[in-house]
């Protein structure tokens, strides 16, 4: 998936995902020459840690 597939996706601006990336806070890539590209799986599984243990709470660090 590219970068602005993965922008439309999460419905966030492409800009803060390169800032995730600089701070180490998103998804995995994986670069192709100058491309980023992001496997679906591993959008699936940066998901699943963001998401809260239980209703209005904040996922568990670690």
């Amino acid at each position: 998936m590219s970068i602005e597939e993965l922008s439309e996706y999460l419905d966030v601006p492409v800009r803060t995902l390169y800032d995730w990336r600089l701070a180490g806070k998103g998804p995995c890539a994986v670069r192709i020459g100058r491309q980023l590209r992001y496997l679906v799986s591993d959008i699936h599984g940066w998901l699943r840690q963001q998401r809260e243990a239980e209703p209005g709470r904040a996922p568990e660090a670690g």
